[in-house]
């Protein structure tokens, strides 16, 4: 099994690798497409921007090769921004298209206070390849202005809740999942979904 973590400067790409190499997973830092082409699973993670994250994507040639694996079906998995990359477009970079993995646009959250950082309780709405023997309490660690609106319903896997806005935690679709929150940075469970996306 080939792991790659996509590398477009994103700040928190040295925190994925550590978990990975806590958890015994061996992985390749990619920095351009040739790396993505003969892995077997792909990791987008993310901290920034979506304009320049996907600007820096396209740039090093890694956008297209992102959007090629993943529909020749290659388990991917978006973490913080790597999840709103996913998307078709975001209210923070207004004509910058995003990924288009799945359908819908990232909003400005409208909690009261922005950005919303710190530990939040998941809720599950079904299961996929992340969520394989979880507990029923699970948190995650979150770090973000922007959250997903997703146009089909079906894909939101977790959500949460901070000052009664719906925030989507886990989004998937087949072989496509990400996380809003730092799965690296959130204990226990969060290894374990970096675990199972590993041994999906």
């Amino acid at each position: 099994m080939t792991l790659a973590v996509v590398d477009y400067g994103a700040g928190n790409l040295r925190s994925v690798a550590n978990a990975l190499k806590y958890l015994g997973c061996a992985h390749d830092v990619c920095d351009g497409p040739a790396g993505l082409e003969s892995a077997d699973r792909i990791i987008l993670p993310g901290v920034g921007h979506f304009g320049a994250a996907m600007n820096e994507l396209a740039r090093r040639g890694l956008a297209d090769a992102v959007v090629r694996r993943a529909r020749a079906g290659v388990p991917l998995l978006g973490i913080c921004l790597g999840l709103q990359l996913l998307f078709e477009a975001s209210e923070e970079a207004p004509g910058v298209a995003g990924l288009g993995l799945l359908e819908g646009t990232v909003r400005r959250l409208q909690t009261r206070i922005v950005p919303h950082m710190g530990w939040n309780r998941l809720k599950f709405r079904r299961e996929n390849l992340l969520t394989r023997d979880l507990p029923d309490k699970v948190y995650g660690y979150f770090a973000n202005s922007f959250a997903a609106d997703p146009d089909d319903p079906d894909v939101v896997v977790a959500v949460t809740n901070q000052d009664d806005v719906t925030i989507p935690a886990i989004v998937g679709r087949d072989h496509v999942a990400a996380t809003q929150f730092h799965p690296e940075k959130s204990g226990e469970c969060g290894l374990a979904m970096l675990r199972n996306f590993v041994q999906c």
